[in-house]
Order: C-alpha cells, then sequence, then structure tokens
C-alpha cells in the first residue's frame, strides 16, 4: 500500500520501499499521473491519499484542484481513497479534501502523543497542530486556521524574502527592500548553513546555481544592489534580518498555541525540524519514527486506511 501527500510543489510518497519526494509544481503542468506511475509499476495497487495542492492558481477554484488532483491520482490507483478534512476517506472529489493533509499527521500523533502541539515546518508553510484538540480541528479550512494562528506561510524554501521584511539595515542604513521574486527563504538557510545544497529542493528565482554564492546574489538584488556593491556581508545581513523575523513569527505562534491548549511537549517534523526544535525546545520527530517524518501526511494516511479498516479485504501485510 501506498501513502500520497499531493502538495502544489511536491508530491510525497511513503510505501514499504522508504520515503520518495518529488518537486512537482502543479501551476507548471508538472506531469502528476506520470510520476505515481513508476510506483504502480513497482507492484504499488493500493493508494491512500491526502492534498493541499488544489490551492495552486492554474485552477479556477478548489474543488476543480480536488478533480483534477482525483482524476490524476486515479488514472494509476482506481480504487485510491481520499483523506479529507471531517477525517473520513472518501472516492469521489468533495470539498473536505482541501488542504486535509495537515489533519491526517495529527489524527495518528493525537494518540500517542496526547497532550503535544504538532509542528510541521516544510519548503512552504509552518503547521501547528493541537493534538489534544483533535476534535476542534475537524472541519478547519486554511482560511481557518491562518485566522486561528495554526497555520503560518512562510517555510524553509519557497518564501519570498518581501514577504516577511520590509525593509533591511544594511551597513547600518534602513533600506527598503524591492518588491520582487529575487530570493526566497531557501536561499537564506543555504547561506546559514540551516540546509546543504541537496536540501533546496524547489527552482532557484533566477533558476540558476544552488550555491551559497548563488544565493549571496540573489540576496543581494532583493536591495537592488549586486555582490560586488554590497558584499557578501551586507547580503548576509538580509539574510541574518530574515531569518530572524521568520524565526520569531513561527516560534511566537508555536508558544501562543502551547499556552492556549496547555500543552505539555512540542513535537517537530519536515525539513525545518532540527532547527525549529532547537528553538522551541521541541523533540525531532524523525528521531522517534525515521525518515517518513519528512513526508509525514503521505505516511499518516497510509497508516490510517491501516488502522481504520478503511480498504475491505486488505490483508495486515499490505500497510507496512
Amino acid at each position: 500500500m501506498i501513502g500520497i501527500d499531493v502538495g502544489g510543489a511536491n508530491t510525497k510518497l511513503v510505501d514499504d520501499n522508504g520515503v520518495h519526494i518529488h518537486y512537482c509544481p502543479l501551476w507548471e503542468g508538472a506531469p502528476l499521473a506520470s510520476i505515481l506511475r513508476q510506483y504502480k509499476s513497482a507492484g504499488q495497487d493500493v493508494a491512500a491519499v491526502v492534498m493541499s495542492g488544489e490551492l495552486a492558481d492554474c485552477f479556477g477554484n478548489k474543488l476543480q484542484g480536488i478533480a483534477f488532483i482525483v482524476d490524476a491520482v486515479r488514472e494509476v490507483f482506481p480504487d485510491a481513497l481520499f483523506y479529507g478534512t471531517d477525517a473520513a476517506f472518501h472516492r469521489v472529489p468533495v470539498p473536505q479534501l482541501a488542504a486535509a493533509n495537515w489533519l491526517a499527521a495529527a489524527d495518528l500523533l493525537r494518540e500517542r502523543y496526547p497532550n503535544a502541539v504538532l509542528v510541521d515546518v516544510g519548503s512552504t508553510t509552518a503547521d501547528i497542530i493541537p493534538l489534544a484538540r483533535f476534535n476542534d480541528l475537524r472541519g478547519l479550512t486554511d482560511l481557518r486556521r491562518l485566522q486561528k494562528g495554526h497555520l503560518i506561510y512562510t517555510g524553509m524554501l519557497r518564501t519570498n524574502i518581501v514577504t516577511l521584511l520590509s525593509s533591511v539595515n544594511i551597513h547600518g542604513i534602513d533600506t527598503p527592500v524591492s518588491a520582487e521574486y529575487f530570493a526566497t527563504s531557501a536561499d537564506v538557510h543555504l547561506v546559514l548553513n540551516h540546509i546543504y545544497p541537496e536540501g533546496y529542493s524547489c527552482d532557484t528565482p533566477d533558476k540558476k546555481e544552488k550555491t551559497k554564492e548563488a544565493a549571496l546574489r540573489r540576496l543581494a538584488r532583493v536591495v537592488c544592489a549586486d555582490l560586488e556593491e554590497i558584499g557578501e556581508d551586507g547580503a548576509m545581513q538580509v539574510a541574518g534580518q530574515f531569518w530572524e523575523r521568520q524565526r520569531t513569527l513561527i516560534v511566537e505562534g508555536i508558544q501562543r498555541v502551547v499556552r492556549d491548549t496547555q500543552a505539555t511537549s512540542v513535537i517537530v517534523a519536515g525539513i525545518g525540524a532540527p532547527l525549529f526544535a532547537q528553538e522551541c525546545g521541541g523533540i525531532v520527530l524523525s528521531d522517534k519514527l525515521g525518515a517518513v517524518a519528512d513526508a509525514l501526511p503521505a505516511y499518516a494516511v497510509r497508516e490510517i486506511a491501516c488502522r481504520d479498516g478503511s480498504i475491505p479485504g486488505l490483508p495486515v501485510d499490505r500497510c507496512g
């Protein structure tokens, strides 16, 4: 059995052979069915699925995106089941399928960590999920989660620098930033040694190298400069101030949810887990679950389908 999490930028899969992550930008017409087909040919024939890619702006609305993803998955896995924000599985496109990946992770972990806050810091967003409030989480849309502080729209790789900074201090001078797509959070985390080049798994804004020097050049452009003009130290100042703002935003969000729900622990998953576990004194989930924590919703939906007997007649050994 395979678990699949279809995001707008990345598609993540978990099966008996481990974790598989594909950069699959739906807004660029990435071949989702073709990516999935290689796992069908490898012997997979049953799938449990969650999604968040329905929000990609190539779709006119969420339901259109849901239908596209359901059709693409069922082209390869005709009997696929899709987990929704009602904590139930569906076989056809319904509104409840929109952005239910975070709830699947909560559904899996709520009994193991009953009084924890789950933090999943990925390439694009940070989810902050109070596991003790699972019944209250059912039915929440991403709009409501943004309003409640359970979804913070900044991540380790794909965040445009200017979404968090309106100005930076360069060599002692307050400097407005340019409202252009010159650099991303991946450039920041690369030059700060929070990620390695192989962890820079999305496209760069300029479609050029994923090296520290190239990242510094992109960061310099944020203030309408080049690296020769402001120097490496100037570009590093841009990186440092972005990181301080991002760190503060996410850590304060975690602290607020912990306080409001009286949680006693924090568990952290996703590409940002080691960094943010250190920042908030949390437990790195991969230390407990292994590599599947890097594709947590895909792993979770697979386990939930097996746990709940959602696929009639599926032998236990098919669940891994």
